[in-house]
């Protein structure tokens, strides 16, 4: 995937304007939560309570350990990106988010660039094989963009689309966004449950339309989070 020429900017509005300090005080508080959508968003059908128990290092009952070992990669996930949240964001980084949420072997070559087809559930759509230069130059493009909201949501959906890595891509995404939106103390990036069927909805028509309004207009009115201090 190209990034489109008409793919204008949107300045929207920040929501929220924390210092980095505030902003990575937020994401801790309230890691748990996003840990708990995240994984809900993938279709692991887990509770906040149990997501709980699993951060903590304990098992839970009836749940397949693969979908315990992605909540737990979730947690490495983040605690990486909040170790590192003043590092450059390119291609480099962005693989080791994935190498880190496919680890225990939970995917295949995690971290790696995609060599072979891949299908998207629910459209017979399919990106064509990723080129790592160009995603290269397609990251730096998106990391000029002057308004930082409108960066994090341009590279989280350019990432899900062009689907870079074998699996996991909505996740690596959606935390590299979230690097940009914590770096910058404009809060953070996270889908509510209430909101997922539409979101995943809006994401097909997207896949489909390569239509970023949207969905942008959709991310900006429902899921960012953070606190006025």
């Amino acid at each position: 995937m190209e990034l489109k020429n008409n793919e204008k900017e949107i300045i929207f509005k920040d929501k929220y304007s924390m210092s980095l300090k505030e902003n990575i005080f937020v994401a801790k508080r309230n890691l748990i939560d996003y840990i708990w959508k995240s994984a809900n968003l993938e279709g692991i059908a887990v509770t906040y309570p149990q997501t709980e128990i699993i951060s903590e290092g304990m098992a839970v009952n009836g749940m397949r350990i693969n979908d315990i070992n992605a909540i737990v990669n979730l947690k490495h996930a983040w605690q990486f990106t909040l170790e590192n949240i003043n590092y450059p964001l390119d291609f480099k980084f962005i693989s080791q988010i994935n190498k880190i949420i496919g680890d225990y072997n939970l995917i295949l070559h995690s971290g790696e660039i995609r060599k072979s087809d891949v299908s998207m559930g629910g459209t017979t759509w399919k990106p064509k094989l990723p080129n790592k230069e160009e995603i290269e130059n397609n990251i730096n493009c998106i990391n000029k963009r002057k308004n930082i909201t409108d960066r994090a949501f341009t590279m989280m959906l350019y990432l899900m689309r062009t689907q870079p890595f074998y699996d996991g891509n909505k996740r690596t995404a959606m935390m590299a966004a979230n690097q940009i939106m914590i770096q910058n103390g404009k809060g953070i990036i996270s889908i509510p449950i209430e909101q997922q069927v539409t979101f995943r909805e809006m994401l097909i028509d997207f896949y489909e339309t390569d239509d970023m309004y949207r969905i942008k207009n959709f991310l900006y009115n429902n899921c960012i989070d953070g606190i006025n201090f």
